[in-house]
């Protein structure tokens, strides 16, 4: 689980914009990018290569 604080400094790499935790807990959305980036073992992959297209 991803800690509140480091959710805080979290930023998107595309935008520098805020990302939030998806649902799931699972990835960390950025809405204004529309990408999810996943977490893996408690690690947030925040590579935009790998940053897969939010679902509508």
């Amino acid at each position: 689980m991803i800690s509140k604080e480091l959710l805080d400094i979290l930023a998107c790499p595309k935008c520098k914009g805020p990302v939030q935790l998806n649902e799931k807990k699972d990835g960390l959305i950025c809405k204004a990018c529309r990408l999810v980036y996943e977490i893996r073992d408690d690690i947030p992959i925040m590579l935009i290569d790998e940053a897969k297209k939010l679902a509508e």
